[in-house]
Formats: structure tokens, sequence, C-alpha cells
């Protein structure tokens, strides 16, 4: 039996073509010369989400989706032909009140994927779980790259460390004089601890360590990445291949903006067909900050209205959208969103976003404070650049687009207003006018 070597892809496909045949893990072992957990563990780790309905009907995962006798659900039905039946929709879970998920038992038990079994494309409209080979090595050879980058820590266990070490911290004690006296508690290395107070992650700061603020920081720095398996399954191919199979849906792009390093930071939302821009005010660059503001938008545009703006988040690789779970799911487990994470140094896969960043640019200059700006500030910011016509979209105004697609009913959800044409003014001049000047 071969020990300690990896899969390889050829195996990945065997593993795949079996399971279509539904052979069990212990023949498809034997056939491999691997351990039966080897290739459960493979399969478990491996799994692809797919939430396509069957032949004729689109996905639907309701108790009730069979017997269901709902009309009208959405006020402006995109759907004619399903306007009787809403329960053909594909909608219909995040539009009904009586929505129940549904789940197969085929999930919970081996093979614990849809790959072989005969219902597949016939009458099944569930969620699918699929073991793709190609998609599986991609992940591997993630898992690979990113082992030898950063820091293998969870989010939990930075809480759990932030808990012990920011209040002792605080009374001045060093990280060496906790360590010793918790050693039992504490399972990282010192340089670990003080790298996860360099990231800002801790409520502590480095202000807080009297003699590390004396020293001069080192030229080079491990990134910081406080889950390297949030992008397992999210990588910009499983974007791609996403949007092939869901070519209506919307895209939005989400980003942050700095100004003074240290300083509060922007985040913000890109609508791509409408040009459309949110900005929201941070006091720091951190993943729960950005949670707050989805959560905050999901519960002021009620989640219907919210994934219909929102269902794709496409995001760079910045530790502040490094917890997609509470990004895609609220918090009763309803799925709300897709995220999905740019390549590494490629900013250009999100150019839309990129592009409206030079408006923010004309208003805060690269480096400058946002110290005195407040949310009302950005709004105003926001709603001046937002009225401002694009040769793009037809001499329209991004806020003129917006709501030709979703009404005007959206602009007030959104608390955005439009600015009328010659009175658009793209400058820090707009600042200025509320008797404080942010310059």
């Amino acid at each position: 039996m071969a020990k300690n070597k990896h899969l390889t892809v050829e195996e990945r496909t065997i593993i795949a073509d079996r399971l279509k045949e539904n052979a069990s893990f212990k023949s498809i072992a034997r056939e491999l010369g691997k351990d039966n957990t080897t290739i459960s563990k493979e399969v478990k780790r491996h799994i692809t989400i797919s939430q396509k309905g069957c032949f004729g009907k689109a996905y639907n995962n309701c108790k009730y989706r069979y017997h269901c006798g709902e009309a009208f659900l959405c006020k402006e039905c995109t759907y004619p032909k399903y306007i009787k039946r809403c329960s053909l929709c594909s909608k219909c879970n995040y539009s009904c009140k009586k929505y129940e998920p549904d789940f197969c038992s085929r999930r919970s038990k081996p093979p614990y994927v849809c790959n072989g079994c005969p219902n597949r494309h016939k009458i099944c409209t569930l969620e699918k779980h699929i073991y793709v080979p190609t998609n599986a090595q991609k992940a591997y050879e993630l898992s690979l790259r990113e082992s030898r980058t950063g820091m293998n820590i969870t989010k939990d266990e930075v809480k759990q460390l932030d808990a012990l070490f920011s209040p002792l911290l605080k009374k001045k004690q060093s990280i060496h004089h906790i360590c010793v006296n918790h050693q039992n508690s504490i399972m990282v290395s010192k340089s670990t601890i003080y790298r996860l107070v360099d990231s800002n992650l801790f409520e502590a700061r480095n202000i807080d360590m009297p003699r590390k603020v004396r020293f001069a920081p080192r030229k080079r720095k491990k990134p910081f990445k406080v889950d390297k398996a949030c992008r397992i399954g999210r990588t910009y191919d499983d974007y791609k291949t996403f949007i092939q199979n869901n070519p209506d849906t919307p895209i939005t792009q989400i980003d942050t903006v700095e100004g003074k390093k240290g300083c509060k930071v922007l985040l913000t939302i890109h609508l791509v067909k409408s040009e459309c821009m949110l900005a929201f005010i941070r006091d720091k660059n951190d993943s729960q900050s950005v949670i707050d503001i989805i959560n905050q938008l999901y519960l002021e545009l009620t989640p219907e209205v919210f994934y219909t703006l929102f269902p794709l988040l496409l995001g760079d690789n910045g530790s502040e959208f490094s917890n997609p779970k509470a990004l895609e799911f609220d918090e009763q487990g309803n799925r709300r969103s897709h995220v999905f994470y740019c390549d590494p140094a490629a900013s250009w896969q999100k150019g839309s976003c990129e592009r409206n960043h030079g408006f923010i640019r004309m208003f805060i200059p690269r480096g400058a404070s946002m110290k005195a700006y407040t949310q009302d500030d950005i709004q105003r910011m926001v709603n001046h650049i937002n009225s401002y016509k694009r040769p793009s979209l037809g001499d329209k105004s991004p806020y003129e687009m917006l709501a030709y697609m979703y009404g005007d009913k959206i602009l007030s959800l959104l608390n955005c207003h439009i600015i009328a044409p010659d009175d658009v003014t793209l400058s820090p001049a707009i600042f200025r006018k509320g008797g404080v000047d942010y310059a």
C-alpha cells in the first residue's frame, strides 16, 4: 500500500469515474493502492457545491416544492411564465416566508456526493455535492502554495489568544512574560503573537508594548491570512465556472480604499452592470467591520432585495474578506450571497471597481488621512460620483441606471440621492460646504 504519497490528477480522475459507477471507497482504495480513509477524506475535503436544478426545473430545496401553490411572491416578477407557480422559479427560496430547507440523506453518508445518483439530472432540484477531479487538484495545489506562506491559524484561535494577551499587554506586560506564565494555554510561538499584534488582529496594539514601538520595522513581513481554507472553492476559476453556469447573475465587486496607514478605511461595493458604487467608512481594516456592514445592509434592505442586488461578491485576497461564510450566510444559516476571490496580484480581474476608485481619489488623495470623515461625508461624496453621467451607460448616471434596473425605491433604501447635473462636483469642495475643511 502506497503511503506518504499525494494523490495525482490521474488518480483523482479515477476516483470521480468510480464514484459515478457507485463503487465503494474500499474498492476504489484497493484499485489505487491507498487506504480507505485517504479516499474518504479526499472526497469530503473537495466537494464542489452546485445549486442547479434538473432538466426543465430550476433549483429549489424547499420541503414543500412539489405541492406548494404560492404565487405572486415577487412584486415585479421577472419570470412571467412562472407567475402561476412560484416554486418553479429560482427565486422562490429567497422570497417565500414558508420556506424550509430540505436535505438529501445521500449526502450524510458515504459516498457523501451525488456523482452516481440516478436522479441527479432527472428529477432532483436540491443542492448537489459533486466531486470534480479538476477542482480537487486545484484546491490541492493551492493548499500546497499557501502552506508555505502566512500563519496557519483560524479566526476562533485568534479570538482566544486575543482574550488572553490583550488585557495583560495593556498592563504593560511583555509577550515573553505572558508566554512563560501561560505556557500550557498557548500553542503558538512568540513570533506569531508579535505578528498577530502587528496585523491589528488583537485589541491590544503595538503602542501597548513600550519597547516594541522603538524598534524599526523589518523590511520583509510574512503575509497574514486568517484561514487558508477560505479560498478553496472560491478562486477566480471557480468564479468563472459559476458565471458560466449562471450567466444572468449580477456581479458585485468589493474592495478596500486606504488613506493614511493605520487610520480609517473605506469598504466599497461596486455593482458592475449599473457602475453604481456604495462606500462605507470603517475605523479599522478588519474582517469584523466588513461583516457588520454586510449584516446591516441585509437587515435594512430585507433578504429578498439584498439577494437581488448582491448575489455574488468578488473581492481580493485581503484579510478583511477572509471570513467568507459570515458574508455568504445570515445568522440563521440562510445563504444570501456567493463570495469569490481574485487571483493574487491580479487587480485587473475586478477592473471595473478599481477604475471607479479613481473618482474617490479626486476627493481623498492617496495617503491622506480619513480620520475626520463621517459616513454622512462619504455618502455625500458617493452621491456626487454616482450622479456623474458616463458614456459607457449611454450618457446616463449610475443612479439612473440603478433606478431603471430595480426601481426608484431602491435608491431610498440605499440612502442615495441624485445630484442635479449642474451641481455635480468632483472635488473636496463638497466637504467644505459643511463648514469643515477636510483637506
